[in-house]
């Protein structure tokens, strides 16, 4: 027999990039009956409690959180607006019942809002439309409104899905209404009404045995793995036995360990968890993303998760330079192997595989982003590794060779359309629409993926930095014969030593410097960018000769360009096939992945 959970609600926020998605969270937590800070004075952005979510101003992974309002829970899901982590979005669909969409009163539905919305119209999920920072000076909520309406009309909303009730929103202020007023608004309590009234509460199947579909995973060092999922059917209880049935239908018999329940922002202990409720179990440390926890006696396995395959890979070693071990507290194989073997207990995007050498992994993901993330964090926590340059997976369909495709969507002044449009043309993209609105363009390119690897710096060169682009992947098309790389050429250190002002101004007529005087550098290590297409060699160690004599310049003072300090998202755009990224907790540096000058020109001959 099927029934509500009356005083239950479980939904997603989900929005683009920067469109407040987060901070309207905080404002929601904030303002809720149950919800208590643990200092007089909160910090902002309560659910980015990563230190690179914070950096960032995105949030990369996704949370839990609850909220009582009067007598009903409200289960909340925050998750990432960037689609390299697409991947966590597309589970949690499977946990709510509605979601939150959240838009841009002056920028509307943007490409990250259309690859999630379709994901939740396609589960059939009702939708409350936010219109949030009203409070702009360039505000347009009526315009963007009418554009939510076009896009859920694209995507195939039914007609219920389309009467969609609308909050007008200032989420830094804490504020919100149904009417666009923002003199007359007081607090969240409309979209609290909002909430309770238009998102329905969990079905829930009463003579139906134990059901549970583990949509995220997380990790505790006391409790190890911990599965997250909804509660289907049945009730969970700490201590109790269970079956465990992973994707392939194997079943195997498991104690849970710990039951919990969300309230806050924390998991909190229960001695049982009943239907309807979003639940994190312990005790199980196979589990994964899709398999389902069901009863003992009679085990039904729920439908399988699909996860999507990873697009872009990168070789993952240990730090071979003159400088290893100087920097890091983690530099053996060792460790990072285990790193590795840690990560992607928790991140079912990740895709990692042995290389011929015992010390390098071929690590693959959904873009570029997902694996800087994976290295930054990493460096933080003390690693030395070297990585390279980062390259697309070309399959195999049907005996035709296929590769990932992207929609790049791009919001750029109109002065630069030509720009970007022969940019892209070059990089094999295709323009499917442009439009332009109050001399802002608006286009869409089909690009294959290896074409946007390494643009977004030519990108915002190219368009002053007043460039939006955002892309996400769309499936696969045969492969075109042509190379997207943008060729460069190195200025590469020919000695090892600490460069200085004379080496370095000699080699400043070459082309653009990565570094300043006063660097420790190695054979091999690149330190600049030459102007042409090929690696010269440069000596930025060597001291000027000090004679008794006077030149003829002398008191001629030569300046020093500002280096361009290559951050790590940086090196990786930069570096060609025959280059490393060497990183380690207090540096990043580009090399040649052999050091030395005669041994790239044997390696260079034997090809």
């Amino acid at each position: 027999m099927q029934s509500m959970h009356n005083n239950i609600r479980n939904i997603a926020i989900i929005a683009h990039v920067d469109h407040g998605k987060t901070t309207l969270v905080d404002a929601l937590l904030k303002q809720s009956e149950s919800f208590k800070t643990k200092t007089d004075a909160p910090q902002e952005l309560i659910m980015d409690s990563n230190e690179l979510e914070r950096e960032r101003g995105i949030t990369i992974f996704s949370k839990n959180a609850s909220i009582h309002y009067g007598t009903t829970k409200i289960n909340l899901v925050d998750t990432p607006g960037h689609a390299d982590f697409g991947g966590e979005v597309e589970r949690i669909m499977r946990m709510v019942d509605g979601v939150l969409l959240l838009v841009d009163a002056k920028e509307g539905p943007m490409p990250q809002t259309k690859f999630v919305l379709q994901k939740a119209i396609q589960a059939g999920h009702p939708a409350i439309v936010v219109i949030n920072k009203i409070d702009k000076p360039d505000a347009r909520p009526a315009w963007a409104l009418a554009r939510t309406y076009d896009l859920f009309i694209e995507l195939g909303a039914d007609e219920k899905q389309i009467e969609f009730p609308v909050i007008y929103a200032s989420a830094t202020q804490g504020k919100a209404s149904t009417k666009p007023d923002l003199v007359a608004m007081k607090n969240v309590k409309p979209l609290f009404d909002a909430i309770i009234h238009k998102i329905p509460p969990p079905e829930v199947f009463k003579d139906k045995p134990l059901q549970m579909l583990t949509v995220n995973l997380a990790y505790d060092n006391y409790k190890g793995k911990i599965g997250i999922g909804r509660l289907y059917s049945g009730a969970l209880k700490k201590g109790m036995m269970v079956a465990h049935i992973d994707r392939h239908g194997k079943i195997e018999k498991v104690q849970l360990s710990s039951v919990m329940l969300f309230e806050g922002l924390t998991r909190v202990d229960v001695e049982e968890a009943h239907a309807g409720e979003i639940v994190a179990i312990a005790g199980i440390p196979s589990i994964s993303i899709g398999e389902t926890i069901a009863d003992l006696e009679h085990p039904e396995q729920l439908p399988i998760i699909h996860i999507d395959e990873p697009t872009v890979k990168m070789t993952f070693g240990v730090n071979t330079s003159p400088f290893m071990g100087k920097e890091g507290k983690f530099t053996t194989s060792r460790n990072l192997r285990e790193r590795l073997e840690h990560e992607i207990e928790t991140d079912v995007a990740l895709l990692i595989t042995q290389s011929e050498s015992l010390d390098k992994w071929i690590v693959a993901g959904r873009g570029e982003l997902h694996l800087s993330i994976l290295i930054e964090k990493m460096r933080r926590e003390g690693y030395e590794l070297e990585v390279s340059r980062p390259q697309v997976i070309i399959k195999e369909i049907n005996g035709k060779k296929m590769e990932p495709m992207e929609l790049v969507s791009i919001e750029v002044p109109e002065q630069f359309s030509g720009t970007v449009i022969e940019m892209l043309g070059k990089r094999l993209g295709v323009m499917r629409d442009m439009k332009v609105d109050r001399s802002i363009a608006y286009l869409d390119f089909a690009v294959p993926t290896r074409g946007i690897i390494g643009i977004r710096n030519t990108f915002l060169t190219s368009t002053k930095g007043l460039g939006v682009m955002n892309s996400i992947f769309t499936g696969y098309e045969p492969y075109k014969e042509s190379d997207t790389n943008s060729m460069h050429g190195s200025l590469v250190a020919s000695e090892s030593g600490t460069s200085n002002s004379y080496g370095l101004l000699n080699a400043q007529g070459r082309g653009k410097l990565f570094i300043s005087p006063g660097i420790p550098v190695y054979e091999g290590m690149v330190v600049g960018e030459n102007a042409k297409a090929n690696d010269i060699p440069v000596n930025i160690c060597k001291a000027k000769e000090l004679t008794n004599f006077r030149t003829k310049n002398f008191g001629i003072q030569e300046q020093l360009e500002v280096p361009h300090v290559m951050e790590l998202e940086d090196a990786l755009e930069y570096i060609g096939d025959d280059e490393l990224v060497e990183v380690t907790p207090k540096t990043v540096r580009i090399r040649k992945a052999i050091l030395s000058k005669n041994d790239r020109n044997n390696h260079a001959s034997k090809k």
